[in-house]
């Protein structure tokens, strides 16, 4: 497997656990606030704030929080201003690590994430020290169970994406992100059940990782994302199958 869709899984797993703790609408209301703020209410002319509230509404959460969630980015309701951080660093076996947070406290933030890298056996880089290693893309994935895998294959290259793999369970698909609602609209439009459809940040290369190391690695990730700052995690390792189906027990 890639390592991207061992990530995709791990991610996928982790929300369901997510979203029984009710700590996933916190983040989505946080991203929702965000992406109202940067640019708008009028969802006509803000893809990334309707991505946001589609994958909330995937979740189950309120309209009524999402609803207060935009106004806060539009200037109404809680007066705090979250601003949007990226913070680089590694983990153990030289593991290239993004975590991407959303805070009203940015030094409070700071210092807690590097605690948690330092404490995990990893560091905290620079700006730029990692990111040149990640490229942003649109990710769209199927389970091979719901829809006719080949035929998705041929629509998504005819709909222009970029990329297209086919794993175990599931098909994966890669877009340019200024493709990615098209190519999305596209495959819904023909009638295919999407699993999952994000912009995410995928490594150009992946680096193997196995016993301690990975394990280490996992307990690294797992305590960032559990943060309550942090939206996302990305990294460039890639771990045995073994690892990972425990990780997703």
């Amino acid at each position: 497997m890639s390592g991207h869709s061992k990530w995709a899984t791990i991610k996928r797993a982790k929300a369901k656990t997510d979203v029984a703790r009710g700590k996933i609408f916190s983040k989505y209301a946080r991203e929702i606030t965000v992406a109202a703020k940067i640019g708008g209410a009028d969802l006509s002319g803000n893809p990334r704030l309707r991505l946001a509230i589609e994958k909330a509404k995937g979740s189950n959460m309120p309209k009524d929080n999402i609803q207060r969630a935009i106004e806060k980015g539009t200037g109404g309701g809680d007066s705090s201003v979250i601003e949007e951080l990226m913070y680089e660093g590694y983990g153990p076996a030289g593991a290239a690590i993004l975590v991407e947070v959303m805070t009203d406290n940015k030094n409070r933030t700071l210092g807690e994430v590097q605690f948690i890298f330092t404490r995990n056996g990893g560091n905290m880089g620079k700006a730029g020290s990692v990111s040149w290693q990640f490229t942003r893309y649109g990710m769209i994935t199927a389970d091979k169970s719901k829809v006719n895998g080949e035929q998705l294959i041929m629509d998504a290259i005819e709909a222009g994406a970029e990329d297209v793999s086919e794993e175990d369970q599931t098909v994966e698909i890669k877009t340019k992100p200024e493709d990615f609602e098209e190519i999305l609209k596209k495959l819904k439009d023909k009638g295919y059940e999407i699993a999952s459809s994000e912009i995410t940040l995928v490594p150009n290369a992946t680096i193997s990782v196995s016993g301690d190391d990975a394990r280490k690695l996992m307990k690294l990730v797992e305590t960032l994302e559990e943060h309550d700052d942090v939206q996302n995690v990305y990294s460039n390792f890639d771990i045995p199958d073994e690892i990972m189906d425990q990780e997703n027990k």
